[in-house]
């Protein structure tokens, strides 16, 4: 009899990590067929992001001390000298006293080092009354403020999301190298389990739920599915069956058959599929105790416990992991959704809700979330992000080691 090899979550955990590479395969794929990929290659930005100066309003390139003083009861007054049409090159200059309207994304002039909303200024006559002083760089994105050529924009093990892929159009890419799409076999085994569209069951009977949950999951995890059918408790037909499985997939997965019956025939079949065999039998976990992992041959293998919930709940916790680890995607220890401690005070304005873009870190224990700084329009801000924090409208802001909830991004 086969003896468990009971390990704890952690070790399981570290084990994975240890017993499970990634493939090696790689393949060029077109940037809009490549959501969530994994990067086989750091990405360098190849030009600055944006390639020129530009307004993130609609308003007036100004010199910002030309507004100095300037307020609703006391407004200054600047000559109106031109405007920038978008996809044009700004040519005129902005000279002391002047101001050139610009849309919103169009160029900045030369001269000019601030743009005044239009909600702060009114033009009259070709004059610009103006009702608000700026400092200089508001409402400006400077060359290479968002991405700077040079830089390594993403590295390689990196999950594409749609905030990477925009950040690569951004930079004029086309195509990435990406590790190849993994394929995930299924099988599940024992003499009482019958199709899931069986309408009636004989006496002792039991519907294939694991398909389903397994194969939603995978879905999920953007990997293709192969379904190898059930098998009888019959050590020659699980056997033949799960080795022309294991060879058209880069993973197997196995159901049921786990426990230390008579009949148990799972590890003896994993066994025989290569070497190291088999790194855990049983998790100190519930539910889902009888579980197997091994790797054959540099393919793991998953043994997940007959029971639906317990083979559902096991192949998300370990299964994603291995799957994770068999695409190269670097693995962040972050969970999906969470309560974090903002790191510093954020004013906001009541009557708005904010949303804030945060990356989290942990210490003693707790997640704090810091916010990232950068203006509204910088694609990076939400490459560098792991979640987003509301400031809703009835609030003014929120202070420092305040909890706050963190809609994840990742």
């Amino acid at each position: 009899m086969q003896f468990f090899k009971v390990k704890t979550v952690e070790e399981t955990f570290a084990l994975i990590d240890e017993k499970i590479g990634k493939i090696t395969d790689t393949e060029i794929r077109p940037l809009d067929e490549a959501l969530h990929y994994i990067l086989a290659e750091d990405v360098t930005a190849g030009e600055n992001v944006p390639g020129f100066d530009r307004s993130t309003v609609d308003g007036y390139a100004v010199i910002a001390r030309d507004t100095y003083g300037s307020s609703e009861s006391m407004p200054g007054f600047l000559n109106v000298a031109g405007e920038v049409h978008m996809g044009e090159e700004a040519v005129k200059p902005v000279g002391r006293g002047e101001a050139i309207y610009v849309p919103t994304g169009g160029m900045l002039p030369p001269g000019s080092d601030s743009v005044l909303m239009i909600e702060h200024c009114e033009e009259i006559g070709g004059l610009l009354n103006t009702y608000k002083q700026i400092a200089p760089g508001e409402n400006v994105i400077r060359k290479g403020e968002d991405i700077k050529a040079g830089e390594v924009l993403l590295s390689e093990g990196a999950r594409l999301r749609p905030q990477e892929l925009g950040a690569l159009a951004a930079l004029g890419v086309s195509e990435v190298k990406v590790y190849r799409k993994l394929k995930a076999a299924y099988l599940s085994s024992g003499d009482e389990i019958v199709p899931f569209e069986t309408k009636t069951l004989e006496t002792g009977q039991i519907r294939d739920i694991n398909y389903l949950t397994v194969k939603g999951l995978v879905n999920e995890w953007d990997i293709e599915f192969i379904y190898g059918g059930i098998t009888r408790d019959d050590y020659q037909e699980f056997a033949q069956k799960a080795r022309d499985l294991y060879e058209q997939a880069d993973c197997l997965i196995l159901s049921g058959g786990s426990s230390v019956g008579t009949k148990d025939y799972t590890t003896e079949v994993i066994q025989s599929l290569g070497d190291p065999g088999v790194f855990v039998h049983g998790i100190s976990i519930k539910p889902g105790k009888p579980t197997i992992l091994a790797v054959a041959d540099g393919k793991p293998v998953i043994g997940l416990p007959g029971h639906p919930a317990s083979a559902m709940i096991i192949f998300k916790l370990f299964g994603e992991r291995v799957f994770r680890r068999l695409k190269g995607e670097k693995i962040e220890h972050k969970p999906e959704r969470i309560f974090a401690r903002i790191v510093k005070n954020i004013a906001s304005s009541p009557g708005r809700s904010d949303y804030i873009r945060v990356r989290l870190e942990e210490k003693d224990g707790e997640w704090w979330a810091e916010p990232i700084i950068g203006k509204s329009g910088l694609i990076t801000t939400l490459v560098k992000s792991d979640g987003i924090v509301e400031i809703v409208s009835e609030k003014e802001g929120i202070s420092q080691g305040e909890y706050v909830p963190v809609i994840l991004t990742r």
